[in-house]
């Protein structure tokens, strides 16, 4: 027995050792040399990268930094992303596990009774009841991979589940620059809802005055309607600001995993810290940090593995089976007798006629392969484009921000002054609520800049494959 397991061994190393299918080699992905619309067009001399720093490092403001840890802690789509990790784990466990012997052990005990009225005499002394027991140990149970089926087939289920984690680690960048970005939304909205206020605030008073003075016979009823028309104008975009604030909240609240409710502020708008400067790093190594580009590689890893398990189909599939135990009349000396027994029993199955199934579910693996590999190259092109639209646009709003701050000055002069001559009598009213609409427009706009400056750093921050690292 021993020398036939031995014998079994050695044929098994011997034909395990060929594996059909194409060996996965990564494709050339030709990255530019820089990234099309940062400031400097020259390759740059430093290798770091914003995306090397944490979000924490990032995003500073303390209040943020506490709804983007509650986010990574109770957020449903994070949670789904941690399960679909754990199951491919499993799942890699259960193939891998198809490529070792499998051992179980039986045992079966029959008892038989004879009557007495029956027509075989019973000798004196012999019980009529009699027992027969059975032990067996299934040494050896398992497929010969000659051809490297099973390999393939563990090589495609490690390659899900390295998948699975970089899209575990994608969510988290998405999440991470989700919360960020509505986080900057809502603060910005507040900075909206104050200038309103504080508008509202000062057309109120202007049409108290003029009132005054159209009882005194300074001013006319015209020039009271349109004071009246710039407050109700003024009060009508606060229920509306108010209402997106809430619903702001609410969009925040979801992405905690938590039910609609306020969310607690930090910093101001102009009070948010940014990097001096965001580093894009070399285009070569956003290969590397994206998690959706490698989830796309590790896709077309597995589509290239499953190749070979399909063609593995056309060869001989070699099972084999060794069994030992025990065999014996009476139960209680089954194990001291020498009523031993073993088997080795090897198996092949080949296929003769299928009727060209193999054939078609090659080219399917095939087809399905090639289908990964467009995927991959597309989310590579996919990640320069978005890294250089990021660049372009935070470049361009910082730009944009800089010439809206003294507008927004000089529109706040020309409002006070304006309403200096119309109270002296030297100027209309026309010029100065023309003054103060112009005011009013810049203000919110220039807040709405300073929160695409903001959202443009999320999203290169994003882009350049920043976020997942904790």
């Amino acid at each position: 027995m021993k020398k036939q397991l031995m014998i079994g061994a050695a044929v098994v190393s011997l034909l395990s050792g060929c594996v059909v299918g194409p060996k996965y080699r990564r494709p050339d992905a030709e990255p530019p040399g820089v990234f099309r619309g940062g400031a400097d067009p020259t390759p740059p001399t430093d290798l770091a990268s914003l995306a090397d720093l944490k979000w924490f490092e990032v995003f500073r403001d303390e209040r943020l930094q506490e709804l983007i840890r509650a986010a990574l802690a109770h957020n449903y789509d994070l949670r789904q992303a941690v399960a679909r990790v754990s199951a491919a784990r499993a799942n890699l466990g259960i193939t891998r596990s198809d490529q070792f012997p499998n051992i179980t052990a039986g045992a079966e005990v029959t008892t038989l009774r004879s009557s007495g009225s029956g027509q075989s005499v019973i000798p004196e002394g012999v019980s009529r009841d009699r027992s027969f027991g059975t032990v067996l140990l299934n040494l050896l149970s398992f497929e010969v991979d000659i051809w490297g089926r099973l390999r393939r087939t563990t090589e495609a289920a490690r390659a899900e589940l390295l998948f699975e984690e970089e899209t575990r680690k994608a969510v988290i960048t998405t999440l991470v620059g989700d919360v960020a970005s509505a986080y900057f939304n809502l603060i910005e909205l507040d900075t909206e809802l104050e200038i309103a206020e504080r508008t509202l605030a000062t057309r109120k008073e202007s049409l108290r005055l003029i009132r005054v003075r159209q009882q005194g016979g300074v001013a006319t009823m015209l020039e009271v309607r349109q004071a009246e028309q710039l407050v109700y104008g003024a009060a009508q975009t606060i229920p509306d600001i108010e209402r997106l604030i809430e619903q702001t909240e609410n969009q925040i609240s979801l992405l905690l995993g938590r039910n609609p409710g306020e969310v607690a502020r930090g910093r101001g708008l102009t009070e948010q810290e940014q990097p001096p400067s965001v580093p894009p790093g070399l285009p070569s190594s956003l290969l590397e940090r994206r998690p959706d580009i490698r989830a796309a590689e590790q896709n077309l890893v597995a589509a290239t593995a499953i190749i070979g398990v399909a063609k593995a189909a056309y060869f001989p599939q070699i099972s084999l089976t060794g069994l030992a135990g025990f065999q014996s009349s009476q139960l209680s000396n089954i194990f001291t007798n020498r009523g031993s027994q073993w088997t080795f029993a090897p198996q092949i199955t080949q296929p003769i006629f299928t009727a060209g199934r193999i054939k078609s579910n090659v080219r399917l693996t095939e087809a399905q392969q090639q289908l990964a590999l467009a995927q991959y190259e597309q989310a590579i092109r996919t990640g320069f484009r978005e890294v250089s639209d990021a660049l372009v646009e935070y470049r361009k709003v910082k730009e944009i921000r800089s010439e809206q701050e003294p507008l927004v000055t000089t529109l706040r002069d020309r409002s006070r002054l304006a309403y200096m001559r119309y109270r002296g009598g030297v100027d209309t009213l026309l010029n100065a609520l023309d003054a103060d609409r112009d005011l009013f427009a810049a203000e919110v706009s220039l807040a709405r800049t300073r929160r695409g400056e903001l959202l443009a750093l999320v999203q290169l921050y994003k882009a350049l494959g920043g976020g997942w690292r904790q």
